[in-house]
């Protein structure tokens, strides 16, 4: 499943110190109507939440880390769930020791400091919705495109 992509405008900018960071960015895609689209940011945070997706199980894991943390990077897509963005991102982080942490950003991961990049993607359109053969909600494709 391949489709055509045109990369066009977004948004720069530092997200709210204390803000949620997964909520930020869902909000940010709300506001400005980024149904589909990539993100990347870097800045650290107060503290972290990650995911790991048990494959035999078909449930997420959540650790929480609760101390100032790097982010190395944090990488992700943009599109609809259930007919609004949805942000799904995976970061990395590093603490003062040099132990890295990674994994998929669930929400309780708060700012410190953070600098984004929100790219829109027309021409290619998906939406997410559940797949049977992994128990995710993963793209899907849909019959139109996006301008």
């Amino acid at each position: 499943m391949t489709r055509q992509a045109e990369f066009g405008s977004g948004l720069v900018g530092r997200l709210s110190h204390g803000a949620d960071l997964l909520e930020e960015l869902t909000r940010l895609c709300s506001d400005n109507r980024i149904s589909f689209g990539r993100v990347e940011a870097i800045g650290a945070v107060q503290r972290a939440r990650v995911g790991f997706y048990t494959q035999s199980e078909r449930e997420y894991e959540f650790t929480s880390i609760d101390r100032p943390l790097e982010i190395l990077n944090l990488t992700g897509n943009v599109s609809l769930k259930d007919g609004v963005p949805m942000v799904h991102a995976h970061i990395t982080l590093e603490d003062r020791d040099g132990r890295v942490y990674g994994g998929h950003l669930a929400p309780g991961t708060v700012v410190f400091a953070c600098e984004y990049m929100l790219q829109r993607i027309g021409g290619a359109a998906y939406v997410r919705d559940f797949d049977e053969e992994t128990g995710l909600a993963l793209w899907q494709e849909r019959g139109d495109s996006l301008g």
